[in-house]
């Protein structure tokens, strides 16, 4: 059974940055980690669970309209780890971040429902 690990939260001030990690564990036999479409998923408190940024197998990313141009999300497929550099972070960024990952699609995807493995998310708290 293959599952995301994140790492890379904290507690930072407004215009900081931070860089978010995922990698997966356990059985990643069949199709291999780095052909999964991986994408970033935030939920604040009190909130829904929010689309962050999202990327195929290579480097086709698509990204909420909130985060573009502070955030980037990537892969190094070497070392089976995606990643999400957080920058200019604001108060309003605060929430708990999940790696998720879409394990039939190829493309990047917006749709939570295309993510069919989830990690346990790494809290992110920026303060004014």
């Amino acid at each position: 059974q293959v599952q995301l690990v994140e790492s890379g939260g904290g507690s930072v001030q407004a215009g900081d940055s931070l860089r978010l990690a995922c990698v997966p564990s356990g059985d990643t036999s069949g199709r291999t980690f780095a052909n999964y479409a991986m994408g970033w998923i935030r939920q604040a408190p009190g909130k829904e669970r929010e689309f962050v940024a999202g990327i195929n197998w290579s480097t086709d990313t698509i990204y909420a309209d909130s985060v573009k141009g502070r955030f980037t999300i990537s892969r190094d497929n070497a070392k089976n780890t995606v990643y999400l550099q957080m920058n200019s972070l604001k108060p309003q960024d605060t929430a708990v971040y999940y790696c998720a990952g879409d394990r039939v699609g190829w493309r990047a995807t917006m749709r939570l429902d295309d993510y069919d493995i989830w990690g346990q998310g790494t809290k992110v708290t920026v303060s004014s």
